[in-house]
């Protein structure tokens, strides 16, 4: 298949602990979604620890060499139903990404940002798990 280190007809699972771990990690250390712009204006930051953005970033390096691992096996006439499955693969590591990533979020910067009142934080929400889940 590919000759790359990660096994990509093995979708990115992580394990509940990691991800419950980093999201510990990022609710101890959360400082706040706001911070002040050289203008002024409040600018929305994330406030993740460096453990969950390692671990994000990896994952994402990951997706990529399939990405790259897929194109070569296109280059290389490879089976349509071989390349299909490699694109489920890598569809569903980069999933994976997008849950931990909404999960941190939920749990911080939607928490943080209701508790202060802002409730239209629930549609901005909304708007970002419908295009998700497409």
């Amino acid at each position: 298949m590919m000759d790359h280190q990660s096994h990509p007809e093995e979708p990115l699972q992580s394990s509940k602990s990691d991800s419950t771990e980093a999201l510990t990690t990022v609710q101890e250390e959360a400082v706040s979604c706001h911070a002040e712009g050289s203008d002024g204006k409040h600018v929305r930051k994330s406030h993740h620890s460096q453990e969950m953005k390692s671990n994000l970033v990896s994952r994402l390096n990951r997706v990529e060499g399939q990405i790259r691992g897929i194109k070569g096996l296109i280059e290389k006439d490879t089976y349509c139903d071989d390349v299909l499955t490699q694109i489920a693969a890598a569809q569903s590591a980069l999933n994976s990404v997008g849950k931990l990533l909404l999960e941190g979020h939920m749990k911080s910067c939607i928490v943080e940002r209701i508790q202060a009142g802002e409730h239209e934080v629930v549609d901005e929400l909304l708007v970002t798990m419908r295009k998700l889940m497409k």
